[in-house]
């Protein structure tokens, strides 16, 4: 056991960087799991703890104020009921900001759906005109209990008495309206009613919903909201970085497991007899493989006990949405297991990846075996171990072979010289294959066929033709050294593509983040500012206010209104945007724009609700109306989990003559800042406008940059360790062809020149498998989430060619120049060191 400690202790001194790098990459990879592991508990967690302690309702109807919700109490699967209660849409401002809200009258606290006070109290009589403003609503109006809130075009005000949580579906500007609870006489107009149902099996969630719609008519009908929507939405960004976290830390895990196991390999190779005398001496081969494996297992377990402490003490200090996912997972009851199973399970695979490596240095025999030498581009030479280098042997180049190529390794001496000595074990007989292998040769050209792939040690017909064009020898022979052995290299490569190929992953989601804040009208958000009018204003006063600005480009009216699909088991959102003069820049996927009377564009996810495709005849209810819509195209989606149905306003009134714009969508002209033309707006609309900034999905993803930072960090750590491991490989190979290349001519310089060119042309050569593996993968990985989360497929971007032509050059250069002081050194040995190696 104390030799087995020294001889770890002495390879620890030996190649103490490869050993940080492992730590240090292992760290990486725990950590980004178990930040993954935190967002995945951060996305789901806090929505249904919401749901539990207020035990929330499983389905929300609005409907209006006629229709008899008595009789839902009574459906089959219903549980138990909240409300009915009366509500109003109206608009409320707090220091500056203004909120489109649903006003819910609740004579007391209910039973089902109660939601939990975070802030002040619940409502109280004593206060007529006291509400609770839902939590999201509140930090938008940054509203606190005690604060005052007006309702523009009255003189009314609402005091906010407290904050409370809510899993109902969550306020987003210009798209779901606020929730407020207010006493049943601070609402004395209601314009509709919500009730809510609890039921026995969540599973029965549409059943039940159709249920309703039936026994309630579907003109009653204006809105159905389910738990799945509102979890959906609750979990929204937060899900995605989970998701990309836990894929590139389960990548980097795969390419660190690579990277050791090459490592090992190479380490193996290249101390072939330093472990035959440790075999000579009385190692056994377990004890051989359990010193590579304990070695490499203490560098996992000190990176991955690393990532977990800091994770653990520092994690929830993180600005941002990491720290607070960090300080909730915490909390959480599995939290202690995940931060014991991850750094386990990365520790174990790591030792897997190890222990097959390990177990090749225990089949290493005691007395060690002369490895055929590879010269440079003749035949291997067949000398045994103990008779390969002789005093006074000279290499000797016949006249006929071409320059840089002999037949037998220089100094080597003949065995067959010895008319009746019998072939040892190292001695090979290569005359024996030779007839079959020019009988071979000869069919493929009878037949047509390229000739086959030269062996090891000879050059192939392209190097010979490039020697004999005077190309520079040494980048000649770094190329033919780099790709000779075609197992071993085409596994470094593998093992470098790797690390690289997951950068360009990273690399594209960084770009199509950019995308979306570039040009955000091309995945969907072809306008900047929302603008809703009220009664005041006439919908020729409402669009003179607003071309009246000159950073307007244009005004699209609209209206939007929930409609019941098909089934009537859920609602989604139908659109009316432009008319026939001045219709609406859709981005569009698939399909052509709407220009007809009766055509609309959808959204990936109404598409996957409906389970139609672009071509389709689709009805919904809108009230008790029938609109009959021919999808000609497909859009891209950001809002309402792509569940949308778009057509022009026109076609709209085609049905409804009535129909009045309920919005207006502004183009803005390049250069604009879009808070300040709101500001403006509502300055001029003196009170008439409600004007909001178009979210864009890229906003919540923000922290991803972060992410994506960190993660190319790691990989390119990775990517070091197996570059490392590569050119310590090439340059412990080089030394058995060293005398040969001195003896051709060749100075120091175009040595190491043939060194560096292999290495180098290796990481191209991974460079290019990454670029022509990565980018695709990349593009469908991207828009396998967008179809996930209707938005639909068509996000993705690419990274730019200059962007892969510099990661192409810095990977190439980094190479090289990592490769040139260890090959400069080789290059320089003395001739006894040579020797030594060969031997």
């Amino acid at each position: 056991m104390r030799a087995t400690l020294r001889w770890a202790h002495s390879d620890l001194r030996t190649h103490r960087g490869e050993a940080l790098f492992l730590v240090l990459a292992t760290a990486g990879i725990v950590a980004s799991l178990l930040l993954a592991t935190a967002l995945f508990g951060y996305a789901t967690n806090p929505w249904q703890r919401v749901f539990t302690q207020s035990h929330g309702a499983h389905v929300w109807l609005h409907t209006d104020t006629a229709a008899d919700t008595g009789k839902l109490a009574e459906l089959d699967g219903v549980d138990s009921v909240a409300g009915p209660y009366p509500t109003a849409a109206t608009t409320v401002a707090s220091r500056g900001s203004r909120a489109a809200v649903e006003l819910r009258g609740t004579p007391e606290r209910p039973s089902v759906g109660r939601p939990p006070v975070v802030s002040g109290h619940w409502l109280d009589p004593a206060t007529p005109s006291g509400v609770v403003l839902e939590s999201r609503l509140a930090r938008a109006l940054l509203a606190e209990p005690g604060d005052t809130l007006t309702v523009p075009g009255t003189a009314r005000e609402l005091t906010v008495v407290g904050l409370a949580d809510s899993a109902e579906p969550r306020y987003r500007p210009g798209e779901q309206p606020g929730l407020v609870w207010a006493l049943p006489s601070a609402v004395p107009d209601p314009g509709g009613q919500v009730i809510g149902l609890r039921l026995t099996d969540p599973g029965d969630t549409s059943y039940v919903v159709q249920r309703a719609v039936t026994v309630l008519g579907a003109g009653a009908i204006g809105e159905v909201s389910t738990w799945q929507q509102a979890r959906a939405e609750a979990q929204g960004d937060n899900r995605l970085l989970g998701q990309v976290l836990g894929l590139f830390g389960l990548g980097a895990l795969v390419a660190a497991g690579l990277a050791v196991h090459g490592a090992i390999g190479t380490r193996i190779r290249g101390h072939l007899r330093d472990l035959s005398v440790l075999k000579a001496i009385g190692f056994t081969p377990g004890q051989v493989v359990r010193t590579f494996l304990l070695q490499h297992l203490a560098y996992a377990l000190l990176g991955a006990v690393a990532a977990a402490a800091l994770a653990e003490a520092l994690g929830n200090r993180v600005p941002g949405r990491l720290g607070d996912a960090v300080g909730v997972w915490q909390g959480l009851p599995g939290h202690t297991v995940a931060l014991f199973v991850i750094p386990v399970g990365a520790v174990l695979f790591i030792g897997a990846t190890t222990g097959l490596a390990a177990w090749r240095a225990g089949r290493v025999p005691p007395v060690p075996v002369q490895r055929p030498t590879v010269t440079l581009g003749g035949r291997l030479p067949r000398a045994s171990t103990d008779r390969a280098f002789g005093p006074g042997s000279a290499a000797t180049v016949p006249a006929d072979q071409p320059t840089g190529t002999t037949s037998q390794a220089p100094g080597a001496r003949s065995t067959a010289a010895a008319p009746g000595r019998h072939p040892t074990a190292t001695t090979a007989r290569p005359t024996a294959a030779q007839p079959g292998r020019r009988l071979a040769n000869g069919l493929r050209r009878v037949l047509g066929l390229r000739p086959s792939a030269p062996r090891p040690g000879q050059l192939s017909d392209l190097a010979r033709r490039a020697l004999g064009a005077r190309i520079p020898p040494a980048l000649v022979l770094g190329w033919h050294k780099a790709f000779t052995r075609r197992p071993r290299s085409l596994a470094t490569v593998a093992r470098l593509t790797l690390p690289l190929l997951l950068i360009v992953v990273a690399m594209s989601a960084w770009t199509t983040i950019d995308r979306f804040h570039s040009t955000p009208e091309q995945i969907g958000l072809p306008t900047a500012l929302s603008v809703r009018a009220d009664a005041g204003l006439t919908e020729r006063q409402t669009r003179a206010l607003l071309e009246r600005d000159a950073e307007v480009a244009a005004a699209y009216p609209g209206v939007e209104t929930a409609a019941l699909v098909p089934g009537q088991t859920a609602t989604i959102a139908l659109r009316g945007l432009g008319t026939g003069q001045d219709p609406y820049p859709y981005t569009l996927a698939e399909g052509r724009p709407a220009r007809g009377a009766d055509e609309a564009v959808a959204g990936q996810g109404l598409l996957d609700l409906l389970d139609v495709r672009v071509g389709d005849w689709v009805r919904m209810t809108v009230g008790d109306q029938p609109q009959i819509l021919h999808i000609v195209g497909r859009s891209i989606e950001p809002e309402n989990a792509g569940r949308v149905i778009s057509t022009s306003l026109d076609t709209l009134r085609a049905n409804d003559p009535g129909l009045r714009p309920t919005l207006y969508e502004l183009r803005l002209k390049p250069g604009a800042e879009p808070g300040e033309v709101a500001d403006r707006l509502a300055t001029a609309g003196r009170g008439h406008l409600d004007v909001h900034t178009v979210a864009n999905p890229a906003d919540g993803l923000s922290p991803l940059r972060a992410v994506v930072a960190g993660l190319i960090a790691v990989l390119a750590l990775i990517g070091l360790i197996e570059l490392l491991t590569a050119i310590g490989g090439t340059v412990r190979e080089s030394e058995r062809d060293l005398l040969a290349l001195k003896a051709i001519g060749l100075s120091p310089r175009q040595i190491t020149a043939i060194t560096v060119t292999a290495t180098g042309c290796t990481a191209l050569a991974a460079v290019l498998a990454a670029t022509a593996l990565g980018l695709p993968l990349a593009h469908w990985l991207i828009d396998a989430q967008g179809r996930s989360s209707g938005i639909g497929a068509g996000i993705a971007q690419g990274p730019s060619a200059p962007l892969m032509l510099l990661l192409g050059a810095a990977a190439v250069l980094c190479a090289a120049a990592l490769a040139a002081v260890p090959a400069a050194r080789a290059a320089r040995r003395r001739l006894a060191d040579t020797l030594s190696a060969v031997a």
